[in-house]
């Protein structure tokens, strides 16, 4: 008998006669994954690493009220958005995960991970993902992983995740960690993702989808998709810290801003917008302490604070913005 063989790349797929006529047009992204809701806050989301160029613009698909899913290995990416819109009919993970692969005829080759917004759990591996291939289930949470090193990825990552502490995403990036020090993607690695939605929805998209981070191409994606994770929450106290200073809470503000600083202590833009603030607010000397030490590293922020009056972001008298800006 005569088979077809068909190229993908590096890959060459044989396909035998009386097959139905499945086309692989899809995406190799071959990784390792973990969804997960948190059973206090309600938070769902994604993360996962990939040795394959951005994997978080296929794989990771969430919705604030709904669920996420993760759609890998020879990946049919409709299974992202189909899947997110028959969860939103009320379906469970698990009645998703029938449809969607019953419907398709490449299942073998495919990896499915859903939790909807229950805290339900499906996970599906085809028979013909590249070994090692194998998932676990948790309680409300999965990982699963696809052309792994060996068969202790996917074990270790369930382990970790149940051992760690804090908030969603630092929890499933303790999995990706996990997966990387057992040896990971027998490539290697190259980009990570983690997206984290609210468990219920305000309605507004950009209020809702929490987190939302990507490593395209990088040597140490999960190394960095974490370090990049570290400087949002950095951001979240300076947001807070403007909140506070807001509401005239300069006590509350400043530890704010010095909780972000200690994080990132290199970083200028913080250090700059916490002197704006208390010079907002009518400390001066304070203020021009800290924009003297940004203004020796950078003399361009000078040049800025001298424009944000006429932005109404530095609300100061003319003398006071002239000692801020004199040496």
């Amino acid at each position: 008998m005569m088979r077809k063989i068909v190229i993908l790349g590096l890959f060459a797929v044989f396909i035998q006669p009386g097959w139905a006529q499945f086309r692989f047009t899809e995406p190799l992204v071959h990784t390792y994954s973990i969804v997960a809701r948190d059973s206090v806050t309600g938070e769902m989301g994604v993360a996962v690493q990939s040795h394959w160029f951005s994997v978080g613009s296929v794989v990771s698909w969430a919705e604030a009220g709904v669920g996420a899913i993760a759609t890998q290995s020879l990946v049919n990416i409709s299974f992202g958005p189909r899947g997110i819109d028959l969860l939103k009919q009320g379906k469970t993970a698990g009645e998703v995960s029938n449809i969607l692969l019953e419907s398709d005829e490449g299942r073998d080759f495919r990896q499915l991970a859903i939790v909807d917004a229950k805290g339900n759990v499906s996970v599906y591996t085809g028979t013909k993902c590249i070994p090692d291939a194998g998932h676990a289930a948790g309680e409300q949470f999965s990982v699963q992983a696809n052309l792994m090193l060996n068969d202790r990825v996917w074990p270790a990552m369930a382990e970790a995740y149940r051992k760690a502490e804090g908030p969603l995403a630092e929890r499933m990036i303790s999995a990706l960690e996990a997966a990387q020090a057992e040896g990971g993607d027998i490539r290697g690695k190259q980009s990570a993702a983690i997206l984290v939605v609210r468990g219920t929805s305000t309605g507004k998209v950009w209020e809702d989808r929490l987190i939302d981070l990507r490593v395209e191409d990088h040597p140490e994606p999960v190394l960095e998709i974490k370090r990049i994770l570290k400087v949002y929450r950095a951001y979240e106290y300076m947001n807070q810290g403007d909140l506070a200073m807001e509401k005239n809470d300069v006590k509350s503000a400043l530890k704010l801003y010095g909780t972000a600083e200690e994080m990132f202590p290199e970083n200028l833009e913080m250090k700059f917008w916490h002197a704006v603030s208390l010079a907002n607010v009518g400390k001066i000397d304070d203020a021009k302490l800290i924009f003297d030490t940004v203004f020796i590293s950078d003399p361009n922020w000078k040049v800025l604070t001298e424009r944000l009056p006429g932005s109404g972001l530095l609300t100061i008298k003319p003398e006071d913005l002239k000692k801020i800006s004199s040496e």
